[in-house]
């Protein structure tokens, strides 16, 4: 038994009599990554997130710059969805866009906090990156919107993210009418459309190891610069 939100107890049962099994025998931390020498680590973590980064495309994993982006809403309820990193740049910044009246987008205006999670299985690696978010100039938020495909920019200016609809007739009208504003104004970017960046004071690297002697690095910002402490596995 398990205690639920409301401090009751709930049974738990799996949905399929043979998935606690089924899951129990996948396999896992089969990726496999350099060797990782904590001592020799950069005193900062973006050159660090760098390598880590580049050797994550050169090895081919997909979609390397997607991230885990976690919210906390004004109920204190957390949240998250997969999104692609833009940019990350000296002042310590992880950088995304999203539009300022989505969902996302009223949690950072309630909570101006999160939490991002790069992961590479084939690597065994994982990044976790957390601090304050700030709003970036409108000019970032202006090129990335310009930068994105037409579907994407289409589906922005429906400015519906999130809302519910009632099928797929009303989703296509709505895209039918941001398509006739494109055309019309082929630079249009929505007022709302919104680049941020995390700034990071927190930022863990950890790469896998088949016995879980995991090897944690742990970066604080303190004083105008980083601390760095090893984290037990």
């Amino acid at each position: 038994m398990e205690p639920t939100e409301a401090g009751t107890t709930a049974t738990t049962r799996s949905v399929d009599a043979g998935l606690r099994e089924t899951l129990r025998r996948l396999s896992v931390l089969a990726g496999s990554a350099p060797p990782f020498d904590p001592g020799r680590a950069p005193a900062e973590p973006l050159a660090l997130f760098t390598e880590w980064l580049c050797h994550a495309i050169e090895s081919g994993v997909a979609e390397p710059h997607a991230m885990t982006l976690s919210t906390v809403d004004e109920t204190g309820r957390p949240w998250a969805r997969v999104l692609i990193c833009k940019d990350v740049t000296t002042d310590g910044g992880w950088h995304f866009a999203v539009s300022s009246i989505s969902r996302r987008g009223r949690q950072l205006s309630t909570n101006p906090v999160a939490a991002l999670t790069f992961y590479w299985p084939q690597l065994g690696r994982q990044i976790r990156v957390s601090g304050p978010v700030v709003r970036d100039p409108d000019d970032i938020a202006a090129a990335d919107f310009l930068a994105r495909p037409a579907g994407s920019r289409e589906m922005a200016l429906t400015r519906r993210q999130s809302e519910p609809y009632s099928d797929q007739a009303e989703l296509d009208a709505a895209l039918a009418t941001a398509r006739a504003e494109l055309a019309t104004a082929p630079d249009l970017v929505p007022a709302e459309w919104t680049s941020y960046a995390v700034v990071a004071d927190t930022v863990e690297f950890w790469q896998s190891d088949t016995t879980r002697r995991h090897v944690r690095v742990q970066y604080q910002r303190a004083d105008g610069g980083w601390t760095r402490t090893l984290l037990w596995p």
